[in-house]
């Protein structure tokens, strides 16, 4: 244990600021304290205890960027385990290993996106509704054992994304340059809007391009004549009192882009209809 005087000698800066850096790192769980008397006297008049600080228990490690190979490891000696139990293949019990220890980072809960980042692989958008991972907490391992770990990788955040409900996107193998090997594609069908649902042009209905509503001439006690064709504009000859005649039903046969000879012919049946 260091005091706060031998604290201050040892790094040359005034005790009071050694002691608030200490108690910093107290609060930071970097350093534990306990109290003692240095003199080693006992009773009335022996002094305060002094303020001692030690190294904390725990484990402390930074890195930057962020590698997690204490995690790589508890992985791959679990699946061991697990192979040596069952007498199953190392690979499917790394598999289902690492597929587990996927869900389990989701069941804090938070969306794919905020895994990935709590967990140091740096997710940003691709520009195509996907996502590139830029750093692997597995970098140097992958490395070495490239083939183990990379798969290692996607199976846990295959995981991951079931455990987040992520209905988005599919983790894939796209191994590149800077980044992590694992990468999260689109879904089929993810996207919002699909453009043959609103950018192509839909087919005929069989109501659109609809005649002109009729005038008031044109609703005739009479029966439609053979002569109407149902989706055509009216020709001013359909709704004519005289009965149908053979000229009548040869008119229907012609396009209805062809008004002059329809009212040629109209006005022959009204010729033959008098006599």
């Amino acid at each position: 244990p260091v005091s706060r005087d031998e604290a201050a000698a040892a790094v040359g800066l005034a005790r009071s600021t050694a002691a608030f850096h200490l108690d910093r790192l107290v609060e930071e769980g970097l350093l534990a304290v306990e109290f003692r008397r240095l003199t080693g006297r006992t009773g009335p008049g022996a002094g305060r205890p002094s303020k001692l600080y030690t190294r904390a228990a725990g484990e402390v490690a930074v890195t930057v960027p962020e590698r997690h190979y204490d995690f790589a490891g508890h992985l791959l000696l679990t699946a061991i385990e697990e192979a040596t139990r069952t007498g199953e293949a190392v690979a499917e019990a790394l598999r289902r290993t690492a597929d587990r220890a996927g869900r389990a980072l989701a069941a804090g809960g938070g969306s794919l996106e905020q895994i990935l980042e709590d967990h140091g692989f740096e997710p940003r958008p691709d520009g195509d509704g996907g996502l590139l991972l830029g750093n692997c907490p597995f970098h140097r391992l992958a490395r070495q054992h490239t083939e183990i770990v990379c798969h290692l990788n996607l199976d846990l955040l295959r995981g991951a994304a079931a455990g987040a409900g992520d209905q988005r996107h599919t983790m894939v193998l796209e191994p590149g340059i800077g980044r992590c090997c694992v990468r999260a594609v689109p879904r089929r069908g993810s996207r919002a809007r699909h453009p043959e649902a609103t950018d192509q042009p839909r087919p005929p209905t069989g109501t659109e391009h609809q005649p002109a509503p009729p005038t008031s001439t044109e609703h005739q006690p009479e029966p439609p004549t053979s002569t109407e064709h149902p989706s055509g504009p009216p020709t001013g000859t359909g709704h004519q009192p005289e009965p149908p005649t053979g000229a009548d039903q040869g008119v229907a046969g012609f396009h209805e882009s062809f008004p002059q000879m329809l009212a040629s012919l109209a006005a022959k049946a009204r010729q033959l209809s008098r006599r």
